[in-house]
């Protein structure tokens, strides 16, 4: 089941549900799905109605809600509740067909019923399946007969019939039934977990309420107009009224739910997860235990999100273990155990930081300063208040700034990877301490009205050679920051084409439009505006470019915003009046020259690109053998190879060699070769400034 549907994506750092929580996963065991069909509640025709009222009028895009617009929301919804196309017939979908061209109408007079009938066939084919996986769990699987899964099912035909259902579905338990016998477990184990497993599945899609479908519907609607309007039902609205700046304690994750997984959306900069650098966004947690060792790990696969939220949290100082699948490693990939020691996340520990990077270019040695920039933020409330000294993004780096000058570096690598974004105003003001003056950012409105923001402060904190590593989750301010280096030609772009989110939000609260009301109504997130860069381009879609492009990992995530089918596009207005600072582009056919060369001959970027063609090649793959020996070598294979990858690493460091089913410690995991690299970049560009 998809992530827009029972996830709900809530804002989490994993422990801002109150400390009296109490569980309701058994409050539906053993009810059946058909005495649990839902219905739409009074109050949501009403607030469908306004929804719709707001979008039209206030969303940045123009739009008519006709039969085209139908067609897709129809086709969202049913993706949004069978992603995967494991549970409705042909049959079904040829019964919801009379809907498609109606789902304008539909909304528009507020009638949700015929959305409730397809959620509540899904809701009994779903009980359906997991009866029959039940069957399927009496006898031990034959895994020698040579069958393949069909793991990635998005874009393939709906099941014509019962038989070809349950060839699917027996493929599917059995495959589930093998990931764990190659993890050593026996069949008695293995059925008991599947057991649990799928009734995991069966408690969450049943506990679901009529508010849950109404905010699915809402999103097929909002999101097929464009990703970033949503509507979040009370309790969403609740989680997402979160103030960043509080201290909270947890592990520092943004999660979501996703085909039954729980998944890694966002890494909270500052927060144990952060630091540990064990956990990635796209990671699927399938398994959490209590404690640094011993404690037993509980299977999470189909859990409902708050329930896993609920394993995962804990007092600071105490240590959860999580049992992960890497982002993008296809579905025979080996679960990697990581510790974590849960604390709270504090404004301060998002802040920006600074190292040196001492260096030899060329038989000359340098340093290069090193700003790290998780998030663009300020301290509003105290700033507010009239705190003199309050933290901000801006304060912080001209601070380090000055102290790298200090310590006479020889020139400064802003590193943005993995930075969302944050506040507008903190990333305009930090542009300020690289350049003299001028616009930064420009705004175009939903009436096409057009704002400038610009740094009207002449003050240069630093004006030597500069580069702006970036990667595909650097967003938002991050763009705006990076484009506006890029567009004075103050410095250079090296890492990964940036995310492309140029749009802007504004949240609306339903209830303060409603009078004389005592029902508590959602919010919506709607698009109101677009970014563009001074030089005209918009940073929407496109995002950033880099001068020069380093192979990378993050590279291979299918989540900027291209990927969304119903972004809003890129496009162009006036270039905005400014003064170019330098002019870097003469200068970077022969980086990029020197770039390469270098890492040819660094064996670090030949791992990197092994571990990019892996991961190419695993996420390709629609299918899964089920006969065990081949999937034992493959996976033996997999393990040898990145075996032998890691203890060519170290040879080469003069770390101590790895023996078999020994991890890497930590001395190991601080290399960072796109750091390395974007040093050398700076080097470079100080050899040819100088002649």
């Amino acid at each position: 089941m998809k992530k827009s549907f029972y996830a709900l994506i809530l804002f989490l750092l994993i422990a801002l549900f109150s400390s009296n929580y109490v569980s309701t996963r058994d409050a539906f065991a053993g009810t059946s799905a058909d005495s649990l069909n839902l219905e739409p509640d009074r109050m949501f025709q009403e607030e469908d109605q306004l929804i719709q009222a707001i979008i039209s009028r206030y969303h940045y895009k123009k739009f008519v809600f006709n039969d085209s617009l139908s067609s897709i929301v129809f086709d969202r919804y049913l993706k949004d509740l069978d992603y995967n196309r494991s549970y409705f017939f042909q049959s079904d979908i040829d019964k919801f067909e009379k809907y498609r061209d109606k789902v304008d109408d539909l909304l528009q007079e507020g009638d949700l019923t015929p959305f409730y009938v397809m959620y509540n066939l899904f809701r009994k084919r779903i009980n359906e399946r997991l009866d029959y996986s039940d069957l399927l769990l009496k006898k031990e699987f034959d895994y020698t007969k040579n069958e393949n899964y069909e793991w990635k099912r998005d874009s393939t035909s709906w099941f014509k019939d019962t038989n070809e259902m349950n060839d699917y579905w027996r493929k599917k338990v059995k495959n589930d039934a093998l990931n764990l016998k190659l993890d050593g477990k026996d069949w008695k184990s293995i059925s008991e977990t599947l057991t649990k497993r799928y009734e995991n599945i069966r408690k969450t899609i049943n506990q679901n309420k009529s508010e849950d479908v109404f905010q699915v519907i809402m999103n097929s609607y909002t999101e097929s107009i464009d990703p970033h309007t949503n509507y979040l039902s009370p309790i969403t609205s609740d989680n997402f009224k979160i103030d960043m700046s509080r201290s909270l304690e947890g592990i520092g994750a943004q999660l979501t739910s996703e085909d039954d997984y729980t998944k890694i959306t966002e890494i909270i900069p500052g927060g144990p997860a952060f630091k540990s650098k064990l956990l990635n966004k796209g990671d699927k947690i399938v398994g959490v235990a209590q404690g640094s060792e011993g404690g037993e790990f509980v299977d999470v696969i189909g859990m409902r999100l708050t329930d896993v939220v609920q394993l995962i949290r804990g007092p600071k100082g105490t240590t959860v273990r999580l049992q992960i699948i890497a982002a993008n490693s296809g579905t025979n990939a080996k679960q990697t155990e990581v510790k974590i020691v849960r604390d709270k996340i504090t404004l301060e520990e998002q802040s920006a930081k600074k190292d040196i990077l001492e260096i030899q270019n060329d038989k000359r040695n340098y340093k290069i300063g090193v700003i790290t920039i998780p998030a663009f933020y300020a301290d509003f409330d105290a700033a507010s208040k009239g705190v003199k000294d309050y933290k901000s993004t801006t304060r912080d780096v001209k601070k380090l700034l000055t102290e790298l000058k200090d310590a006479k570096v020889d020139g400064i690598v802003i590193d943005l990877r993995n930075n969302g974004g944050g506040s507008l105003q903190e990333a305009v003001q930090m542009t300020g301490l690289f350049i003299k003056e001028g616009p930064v950012v420009q705004v175009r409105n939903a009436d096409g009205s057009i704002d400038e923001d610009n740094d009207p402060d002449p003050e240069i904190v630093y004006s030597g050679p500069l580069a702006v590593l970036v990667n595909k989750f650097s967003a938002s301010a991050s763009e705006i920051f990076s484009g506006a280096i890029q567009d004075y030609g103050r410095g250079l772009i090296v890492g990964d084409q940036t995310y492309g989110k140029g749009t802007v939000q504004n949240m609306i609260d339903l209830n303060r439009l409603v009078r004389s009301t005592s029902e508590k109504y959602g919010q919506v997130k709607i698009t109101i505006a677009k970014y563009y860069r001074i030089n005209g381009g918009s940073t929407q879609m496109k995002g950033v470019i880099p001068d020069i492009k380093f192979p990378s990992l993050t590279d291979m995530y299918d989540s900027g915003e291209s990927s969304e089918p119903s972004a809003l596009p890129w496009d162009q207005i006036k270039t905005s009046n400014y003064t170019p600072e330098g002019n870097l582009i003469p200068y970077i056919p022969k980086l990029i020259q020197l770039h390469e060369e270098r890492i040819k001959s660094n064996p670090e970027f030949d791992y990197l690109k092994e571990d990019i063609e892996e991961s190419k090649e695993m996420n390709a793959k629609k299918y899964v053998a089920l006969n065990e020996e081949v999937r034992k070598k493959e996976k033996d294979d997999l393990e040898e190879k990145r075996f032998q990858r890691e203890n060519e690493r170290r040879e080469l460091k003069g770390l101590k060699l790895l023996q078999k089913g020994e991890t890497a410690k930590e001395e190991n995991k601080k290399n960072d070769p796109l750091l390395d690299e974007s040093a050398h970049v700076v080097a470079d560009l100080i050899k040819l400034e100088i002649g």
